[in-house]
């Protein structure tokens, strides 16, 4: 028996569980669409990454055993296709129920062949004033090349059918029913839903897609066919970075020119419309030089389903979840001095159940504070427009010396990341670009403040990216603290990322890649040891993904020394829970609701005294071993309870809870002759208790 999950396709049940939500009839419809566009979104990033390094391990005869285990390269990347295409298939079962429903509430997702007199006369104009200037065609048949198709984008593929003879200066040349072939690219600086004039309290929407389809003969009205046919196609690169060994480049310059490099890495799956001509077909595969070995996936008449993440709202907030106001924490607060808080204990927060403004204003006010000397952090992913960026350069300017770690190889936002990097060295802050080797994940700031003539450290450690958008939808926890056994540190790390050959001895944090291994299979060990003495002894882990095999292994031996161990992974899990003799002591699950789950948090029993930490480490392979990760230890007794009490909340979860198995069936946990427990909703209300109990107390 094999002892271990695969990790591709434990991801892709991941994904299937995002679509259980865009099929879940209870979940309000425009929040279904939502998921259906995640789903899409997650799909293109798993090819370009996963797929990809799959792909390349197939074609460059990798040894994969020590990586994929039983499983060759080339079966993996067909049994991934087989998946995808029947997840493709349900997409667009969910995608139909989900329009017949939404007609039913007068909103109709309507096509060019649908529109009435009225809709017509919009949407020539709408296209000759919005549409038209920023279209992208080319004809393809006499290029000695094929251009480049953007993997970001999608494109209409056009086939002509030239009439015979004609009078045209153009066609004259042409030979009988000769076929031209041209691609459209549908352009991403206009909203891919068009709302149409309502009528009778109906509202219409109709796709781009379906505008340029429409209004095909303006485009191509200088050529002389007899017939029009457009289909949707759409292209997934291998996002790899190569960087160049130019020692004259600076680094952004090396990272830049690898991002614009990425644009025409190898096709790596290519999707179409499945009604689509096989003689068109055939010409754009063989022209754009896709094979039998890259996962060609017929589709539905619409690609780039991740747009339904940004479909319009029409006003239908009772087709959305109802959302909840980011609650204050209590003895915190936004008005008041931060810093003088802190000082006097710690806080958590916990978006996006807490406001993430506590972050903001605790930049804020050490931008302004005369008494702050520094501040440094460290940054990996950034909102489209960062308050985080714009307090640290308020500080710069405030004359602090103000430290930035940037992770410039952030997937998918290095491009961002780098336009944010020169903007803050413009003004002044001092960026450090990680270290050689190794991405810097870790989520950490350190301010150091001068008071009494002695520098006092404050800061905060979270699970999360410092990112406003992210924290409204991500769930994660920060500690706000100025316990100098943790910042003192902390401050270590920051040392360690300015001179990359020392590693440092820490006392309290646990710091990939060094020490995360290690330390971790020391506490499991003690849990091991207090078991087989019959003391408390269990462990719950509650993080994003677990798939190295050493950690699991040591979860294995837990279990058959008789340790409780309780895992909520919303990911990726490649630990068999529930199997006597292996793993009878393990139970898994994962919860996929409204926000995404993203704090971890790992509590061990300790015989009766449990030992909390949160991280931004999952327990994977790069975590642990090719990253700079932190795991901060809690030490107030008020946010360990806190942590405990979140964990047992998102266990006793029975609604939106699945149950990890071998086998992917992302059975729903069933909550027997208990009431209904939605995990999302119980954490909101426990955050909203504390506040009233205080409130009551005063």
């Amino acid at each position: 028996m094999n002892t271990y999950i695969d990790r591709e396709k434990s991801w892709l049940a991941f994904n299937a569980r995002v679509l259980q939500e865009a099929a879940d009839q209870s979940v309000p419809l425009l929040d279904r669409l939502r998921f259906l566009g995640i789903f899409s979104n997650n799909l293109d990033e798993f090819f370009r990454v996963r797929y990809a390094a799959i792909r390349r391990m197939s074609h460059e005869g990798v040894e994969t055993k020590h990586i994929l285990g039983s499983i060759t390269a080339e079966q993996l990347l067909k049994d991934i296709t087989e998946i995808v295409i029947e997840q493709q298939s349900e997409s667009l079962r969910i995608l139909n129920d989900i329009e017949k429903k939404l007609e039913k509430e007068g909103i109709f997702i309507i096509n060019e062949k649908q529109i009435n007199k009225e809709q017509k006369t919009f949407i020539k104009e709408f296209f000759h004033q919005k549409v038209s200037p920023a279209l992208v065609t080319i004809m393809l048949n006499d290029l000695t090349e094929f251009p480049l198709i953007k993997d970001t984008s999608g494109y209409l593929a056009v086939k002509l059918v030239m009439k015979p003879t004609s009078g045209n200066v153009i066609s004259k040349f042409l030979s009988a029913k000769e076929v031209r072939y041209a691609i459209v690219e549908i352009p991403k600086t206009i909203n891919r839903f068009v709302v149409l004039p309502s009528s009778n309290e109906k509202q219409y929407i109709i796709l781009l897609d379906d505008v340029i389809r429409y209004n095909l003969h303006s485009i191509f009205n200088i050529f002389e066919y007899e017939s029009i046919a457009a289909h949707m196609i759409k292209i997934t690169r291998d996002a790899q970075l190569e960087f160049d060994s130019d020692l004259s480049k600076s680094f952004i310059e090396k990272i830049s020119d690898s991002v614009k490099e990425r644009r025409v890495g190898e096709p790596v799956r290519f999707v179409y419309d499945q009604s689509i001509e096989k003689d068109t077909l055939e010409f754009f595969l063989t022209r754009m030089k896709i094979d039998s070995t890259d996962s060609i996936i017929p589709g539905g008449r619409y690609h780039n389903r991740r747009d339904y993440m940004d479909f319009p709202n029409l006003g239908r907030y009772d087709l959305l979840q109802k959302q909840n106001v980011p609650l204050t924490i209590p003895g915190l607060s936004l008005e008041g001095s931060m810093l003088k808080s802190i000082s006097e204990k710690d806080y958590l927060l916990h978006t996006p159940y807490q406001s993430f403004s506590y972050v903001i204003r605790f930049l804020r006010e050490a931008a302004l504070d005369p008494h702050v000397q520094s501040i440094s952090i460290t940054l990996y992913r950034l909102a489209s427009n960062s308050q985080i960026v714009s307090s640290l350069i308020n500080a710069a300017k405030n004359g602090k010396k103000v430290v930035v770690q940037i992770e410039l190889q952030a997937r998918f936002d290095e491009a961002s990341n780098i336009s944010y990097a020169q903007q803050m060295q413009e003004e002044g802050v001092h960026l450090i670009f990680g270290v050689k080797g190794l991405k810097v994940h870790s989520k950490l700031c350190v301010v150091e403040r001068l008071e009494n003539d002695v520098v006092k450290r404050y800061g905060f450690i979270s699970t999360g990216n410092f990112n406003e958008n992210s924290a409204r939808v991500y769930t994660d926890v920060t500690l706000f603290t100025s316990d100098n056994r943790i910042l003192k540190d902390a401050s270590k790390v920051f040392d360690f990322f300015e001179v990359n050959y020392r590693v440092h001895r820490y006392k309290h944090l646990i710091v990939s890649p060094h020490y995360t291994r290690s330390r971790f299979v020391k506490l499991i060990d003690r849990e091991i040891k207090n078991a087989k003495e019959a003391k408390v002894a269990f462990i719950k882990l509650k993080m994003n993904s677990l798939s190295d095999y050493k950690m699991i292994d040591k979860l294995y031996e837990a279990s058959q020394a008789g340790v409780k161990i309780q895992l909520v992974i919303r990911g990726i899990c490649c630990l068999i829970p529930g199997v006597v003799g292996l793993s009878e002591n393990i139970e898994a699950i994962s919860i996929v609701d409204h926000y995404l789950e993203h704090s971890r948090i790992y509590i061990f029993a300790n015989d009766g005294n449990p030992e909390v930490f949160i991280s931004s480490a999952d327990f994977m392979t790069r975590n642990i071993d090719a990253r700079v990760e932190v795991t901060c230890p809690i030490y107030d007794n008020d946010i360990k309870q806190n942590l405990i009490d979140s964990f047992e909340i998102n266990w006793k979860a029975n609604v939106k809870a699945r149950l990890h198995s071998q086998h992917f069936e992302n059975k729903y946990r069933k909550g027997g002759e208990e009431k209904i427990f939605r995990a999302q909703q119980e954490m909101y209300k426990y955050y909203k208790n504390k506040i009233e109990v205080i409130s009551e107390t005063i």
